[in-house]
């Protein structure tokens, strides 16, 4: 089958009630853009073409980024109010073509259909707090240190945003980016993964729609080196925000230091699962299938080090063993699934060498540990008991299904294990004591802990890790400061003697 062949079937499969929304050409001023060289976009379930996106280069970047600063002012001068209601128009557009966008969302990346659902839910709510946020953008009054001063502080835009989001979340990495800068007053342009560009680009259509202005949102898709190396290096790119692994992140925000940016960056995690033998079992499976397996665990936060009491570890491991075998893996759009595929082959083939890398080092096989008969992608739920903590299971973020069991006997080395990463972006912890969560809790150096409870991302909250799993915080009241500057106005003024 010809690849024109092959497009059509997949978009068939979509059955999108506005085919207008798969957009193969980027956004750059209000305007949208093709290019001669184009790059494939595949369904990893299927390996059948999807479309084609631009692939743009430093030319295009810096375009946009000249468009972002031509309407920077322009949108930094309307009022809070009026941000909001264009951010709250696109919440309502976004929640209107939910069914549309988990669809593309699976298509492109592999999820289950469910959990698309799920996603869009989570990314509109991003649009929707921060609808609400551009309003509360409060600043200080500092009482003078003369009689005769007068001190204010103000909150104001830091200018022009970039932005580069992953392939794993393809909607709510860029709606926690893209929703406060707009609050702010910034304007923005978002290079999205190219991977997963489609959920991208039906946002921008659907961001357009809504009421934001020409050049305020820009969408530069591409190959990232030529696009990221403008973001870094062009002074008027007053901030720069990446989501995605360590090692990239670390070599982007030193370059970033040359023209002295400010940065925030979502790197990779090596989350720590304890299962304390006070735990509720059944609670703590819940939350390790949760936390473990969703997105066929290709998540940041993802349970990566499953640290077990000696007393209930067994039991865990059963429970757990057993739960994970009954899930569903297939593609999610030809039926009810709990797992897709893994994003590429080098996923599947590194998920596989952490396998055989634990049953070399002596680990236990209860269930799966192989590629699934769904497709060259699929990985089959895998659970494995006493690992050695020094399996690259334990050492390296597997970013697959698979869930290595580590046994200890007390509290203090369940915590020595946790902390001797230095990836600290979340952690999990299960225990019926109240004293115990207490000590437990403060004594993590994650940014964020999830006890007795696999989920913890939410809009309303702050996500961010710590030592080099990042910095700063997306979502909650903290992310919109991530996007704002303080200006201290420090006045003399006449003072009466009467």
């Amino acid at each position: 089958m010809s690849l024109d062949g092959m497009a059509q079937t997949e978009r068939a499969r979509l059955n999108l009630a506005r085919p207008d929304l798969l957009r193969e050409r980027a956004l750059i001023g209000g305007e949208w853009i093709d290019s001669a060289e184009r790059i494939r976009v595949t369904n990893p379930a299927t390996r059948g073409v999807l479309g084609h996106i631009p692939n743009l280069g430093a030319d295009a970047a810096q375009k946009a980024v000249s468009t972002a600063a031509a309407a920077a002012s322009a949108w930094r001068a309307r009022s809070a109010k009026e941000r909001s209601v264009v951010l709250r128009r696109w919440f309502e557009l976004i929640s209107a073509h939910k069914e549309d966008l988990s669809r593309l969302m699976t298509a492109e990346q592999g999820k289950p259909l469910a959990e698309a659902r799920a996603e869009i839910g989570y990314a509109a709510a991003f649009v929707e707090w921060f609808a609400e946020e551009a309003k509360r953008a409060y600043g200080d009054i500092i009482p003078g240190h003369a009689r005769n001063v007068r001190i204010s502080v103000e909150k104001r835009p830091v200018g022009v945003v970039a932005a580069v989001t992953p392939w794993n979340f393809p909607a709510a990495m860029i709606t926690r980016k893209v929703a406060p800068a707009l609050a702010a007053g910034c304007t923005i342009v978002l290079k999205p993964s190219e991977l997963t560009p489609f959920t991208a680009l039906a946002l921008g259509v659907l961001a357009v729609e809504a009421g934001v202005p020409g050049g305020a949102f820009n969408i530069v898709t591409g190959a990232p080196s030529p696009i990221g190396e403008v973001f870094v290096s062009d002074p008027r790119i007053a901030k720069f925000t990446f989501t995605g692994s360590t090692p990239v992140g670390k070599a982007l925000a030193a370059r970033c230091m040359d023209t002295v940016k400010r940065v925030s960056l979502e790197l990779g995690g090596n989350a720590p699962f304890i299962v304390f033998d006070d735990a509720d079992i059944d609670r703590a499976v819940a939350g390790a299938l949760a936390s473990k397996f969703r997105n066929t665990g290709q998540t940041c936060v993802c349970a990566n080090r499953f640290l077990v009491q000696a007393s209930v570890f067994d039991a865990f491991a059963e429970a757990l063993a057993k739960r994970a075998s009954t899930l569903r893996v297939g593609d999610g759009l030809a039926g009810e699934t709990d797992q897709g595929p893994l994003i590429d082959q080098r996923a599947v083939e590194k998920v596989d060498s952490h396998v055989r890398d634990a049953l070399k080092g002596g680990a236990t096989l209860l269930t799966g540990g192989r590629a699934h008969a769904a497709g060259s992608q699929f990985y089959q739920p895998t659970v494995l008991t006493h690992v050695d903590p020094n399996a690259l299971l334990c050492r390296e973020e597997t970013f697959g299904p698979v869930a290595g069991l580590v046994r200890f006997e007390t509290e203090a080395e369940a915590i020595a294990l946790a902390n001797g990463s230095r990836a600290g972006l979340a952690s999990y912890a299960f225990t019926s004591n109240f004293d115990r969560a207490a000590r437990v809790t403060e004594a993590l150096e994650f940014g964020m802990v999830g006890l007795n409870t696999g989920l913890i991302s939410t809009e309303v909250a702050p996500f961010g890790g710590c030592k080099e799993s990042g910095i700063g915080r997306e979502g909650s009241r903290y992310g919109l400061s991530e996007f704002q500057d303080l200006k201290t106005v420090c006045a003399e003024v006449s003072v009466s003697v009467n």
